[in-house]
């Protein structure tokens, strides 16, 4: 039986002898596409050459590209664990053609891999084609030798790609696969239903059309071929596992996960390891290349994310971290393959440890609160839990809307979605009230002196004390000065602890830093100009008080072993 290892390299190797261009993944956190929070398929680092506003390098390219897909339209979240083949963090295989070949090659490269190469039953193999695309029924037809009934058409809904409400698109088709014990029953009904013993391995895009606003298609001036092969399930096929979460990519993270809570895994009862085991290499393939917990955006989603692990690891009768020592079974499956994750291994556990321990006081009180919530409203014989009391789990014990839902789904209640997002509604009225009066007061945003451009503040202070760094902005009022740098290893006062203090000194001055505090997405240093003028020179080194912060730690830690005593 061949690894997972071994199966990504066979698809490597195979499109690598057929004259395509091997690239490597994208980081799973967007460089220059504002549109995304995560990339999400394997197409987004070739987006701008399907839009016409770049040349392609190479008009054949391959790769695995890493993806996530928890929010917006891909969002495989609430599925997690629930079944046996979606994840938020998943490997997608690809190749593509930028006005090379186009769908019979296509085709014929993709019936190759998977029958030939990888031996894949053809009984059990099924095309799915677009209604109207007679040219790949064709094709079909000629290069595979599987009955026509195989072949199916479906309408926009499952075979026509979309890059958005205009722009690119095309036809595709997709090749599944079954996976059940009883071939002989195959039936063509149950493709495209989500039954779970067919599963789509892989999907192969005809980008031939450009929709404009009216919704009328023109022909592009070049065929452009995209396709996605889902790596999770072909390994699964091919390793003979009903189960994703059975084969080498998930195998030895359950194990260490029962390990560790004591808890035998079965598929029955296996729901929170296997989404221990999923959301741990979303998070840390997301903070090795860049990502960072926190309240707005892309951090919101990590932060997110881990706390429904957290939530998870009680239902093991997990009440200390223990996802962060996760972290390495995860490099071992995969720092071979993308080395970013094994050189970043300490800095990924420092802060899973770091949001688990921040994170499980409030989830302990969160949830003996729920629980009250709950038993009242049955008491009253009421299953809907009201927007404010969904709102105070939210706002208090930072449990994300769709934890208070999971946990009412278990406790066969709903919830009051309406009420709560109107108490969404008041608060953010409210913060645009402080917003305006605060900008009235001194700190007036008209005041602040741009030195370079930036929208927010890189905290590296898990990894170092002291940082070389460009100013951003700064504000003087009188002998107090406020200083925005583009990182910094000064920690900005949350979560009940206290900022950093320390120096930061450039070319002619000396600012000597009293606290560190948050504003927006800005990390603002606040203290005096002790000497020195501040000059043209955005350059500056910024370096941490360490005997204050260690004197923060301990409070930290001792806060903690009170509340764990309480």
């Amino acid at each position: 039986m061949k690894t997972s290892r071994e199966i990504r390299e066979d698809f490597i190797d195979f499109f690598r002898n057929h004259d395509h261009k091997i690239v490597k993944s994208a980081p799973v956190i967007p460089q220059n596409d504002p549109t995304l929070l995560f990339t999400n398929a394997g197409m987004n680092q070739f987006k701008g050459i399907f839009l016409g506003e770049e040349n392609p390098k190479y008009p054949r390219i391959a790769n695995s590209q890493k993806c996530i897909r928890v929010s917006g339209k891909h969002n495989d979240l609430e599925e997690v664990g629930k079944d046996t083949y979606h994840h938020t963090f998943f490997e997608m295989l690809g190749n593509w053609s930028f006005g090379d070949y186009y769908k019979e090659k296509a085709i014929e490269l993709a019936w190759e891999l998977l029958t030939e190469v990888w031996k894949f039953q053809k009984e059990r193999l099924w095309i799915s084609i677009y209604r109207k695309d007679d040219e790949s029924a064709k094709i079909w037809k000629e290069v595979a030798d599987i009955p026509s009934k195989r072949i199916l058409r479906f309408g926009e809904k499952h075979n026509f790609w979309e890059m958005g409400n205009t722009g690119p698109c095309g036809p595709c088709s997709e090749i599944h696969y079954y996976i059940g014990n009883s071939p002989e029953k195959q039936d063509a009904r149950n493709i495209n239903i989500d039954d779970p013993e067919y599963i789509e391995l892989w999907n192969l895009v005809f980008i031939q059309y450009d929709r404009d606003e009216k919704g009328v298609l023109h022909n592009l001036p070049s065929k452009h071929v995209d396709t996605g092969a889902g790596f999770e399930r072909i390994v699964a096929a091919l390793q003979e596992k009903k189960s994703n979460y059975d084969t080498d990519l998930f195998a030895p993270l359950i194990k260490r996960i029962s390990e560790i809570t004591g808890t035998d895994y079965t598929q029955e009862k296996g729901i929170p390891h296997r989404v221990i085991a999923d959301h741990i290499r979303m998070l840390s393939f997301s903070i090795a290349d860049g990502g960072m917990p926190s309240n707005e955006g892309r951090g919101y989603v990590i932060r997110r994310v881990l706390r429904r692990a957290a939530r998870f690891s009680r239902m093991l009768n997990m009440h200390k971290p223990f996802m962060f020592q996760l972290v390495e079974p995860v490099t071992e499956i995969f720092g071979d393959i993308y080395p970013e994750i094994l050189e970043r291994k300490i800095h990924i556990q420092r802060v899973i440890k770091t949001e688990e321990e921040s994170f499980s006081g409030i989830l302990d009180r969160g949830l003996e609160l729920f629980s009250t919530i709950t038993e009242e409203l049955k008491a009253k014989k009421k299953n809907v839990i009201p927007g404010p009391d969904v709102f105070k789990l939210y706002d208090t014990y930072g449990f994300p809307f769709d934890l208070t839902a999971l946990l009412a789904e278990e406790k066969r209640f709903s919830i009051d979605e309406n009420g709560f997002f109107n108490e969404m509604e008041k608060q953010r009225e409210r913060a645009r009230a402080r917003v305006s009066f605060q900008v009235n007061k001194k700190y007036s945003i008209d005041k602040w002196i741009i030195i370079t451009e930036g929208t927010d503040s890189e905290f590296v202070g898990y990894e170092s004390e002291s940082s070389r760094a460009i100013i951003l902005r700064y504000l003087i009022d009188g002998d107090e000065i406020q200083i925005v740098l583009d990182r910094t290893p000064f920690y900005a006062e949350s979560g009940g602890q206290v900022g950093d203090t320390g120096i930061i000194t450039g070319k002619d001055f000396t600012i000597n830093v009293e606290n560190t505090f948050k504003s927006n997405d800005f990390i603002i240093h606040l203290g005096k100009l002790e000497n020195g003028k501040i000059s043209d020179n955005p350059e500056v080194f910024a370096k941490i008080d360490k005997e204050y912060r260690q004197k923060i730690r301990l409070n930290h830690t001792a806060t903690h072993l009170l509340h764990s005593t309480l």
